[in-house]
């Protein structure tokens, strides 16, 4: 059996002991972060069913992703990197999530682009929790005016907040603030937790993991 399925198997298994033991309600999807990884490394995944993969780049996931998703309806294509405006057209057509949503310029592209495409994508705001200014993200001071900036001008399809907690740190308090956010806005979905903090994300009730080297093993350098 191919090791990255192994591996997928064993973080389920590892998913559904955390959701038993603490009697949690919510159950996270798992995306397969798979950038900078070849088709053929990613097919046996597929082949067991597992529907929800991640990435990062647009002309990547373009070259891998198009044709496959075209004979495979039940993929679900996730952008997790950041996004620049000039690329929404192509990530309309791609991806079925961005997670990635962290500015104004973006939102009303993303707006204009799916009612031209008849597109209604599902987002994810990015929140930039510790207001790091290497990271994107919303201002946690202004995520209510951008929230509702993005559901009540231009009617986007916001199903869910994401973030990346700093390095170093305990994710586990910026895990429980995003969860606060959620609960205060009504949002179902939360987008936390990669391959070295995913239990916590787990207890601190993410809907969806971003894991990749945990299952696909060590990346490449591009």
């Amino acid at each position: 059996m191919h090791l990255p399925l192994n591996q997928l198997k064993f973080i389920q298994n590892k998913v559904n002991e955390i959701i038993n033991t603490k009697q949690l309600k919510t159950k996270p999807e798992i995306i397969v972060v798979t950038k900078t990884f070849s088709l053929d490394k990613i097919i046996p995944i597929i082949d067991s069913g597992h529907s929800h993969f991640g990435e990062n780049k647009i002309q990547e996931a373009e070259e891998k992703w198009s044709e496959i998703k075209n004979s495979n309806k039940n993929i679900k294509l996730h952008m997790l990197g950041k996004l620049q405006t000039n690329k929404v057209k192509k990530a309309l057509k791609l991806f079925d999530y961005i997670h990635s949503l962290d500015n104004e310029k973006l939102a009303i592209k993303i707006s204009h682009l799916q009612n031209e495409l008849n597109k209604r994508i599902k987002l994810f705001i990015q929140i930039n929790l510790a207001n790091e200014y290497q990271k994107s993200g919303i201002n946690l001071n202004n995520i209510d005016e951008f929230y509702n900036f993005c559901v009540k001008e231009l009617s986007l399809n916001i199903i869910g907040l994401m973030c990346l907690p700093p390095l170093n740190h305990d994710s586990d308090k910026y895990f429980k603030i995003l969860k606060k956010i959620s609960d205060n806005l009504n949002i179902k979905e939360l987008s936390m937790g990669m391959s070295s903090d995913f239990e916590n994300a787990i207890i601190n009730g993410s809907t969806f993991l971003r894991l990749g080297s945990l299952i696909m093993g060590d990346r490449k350098t591009i």
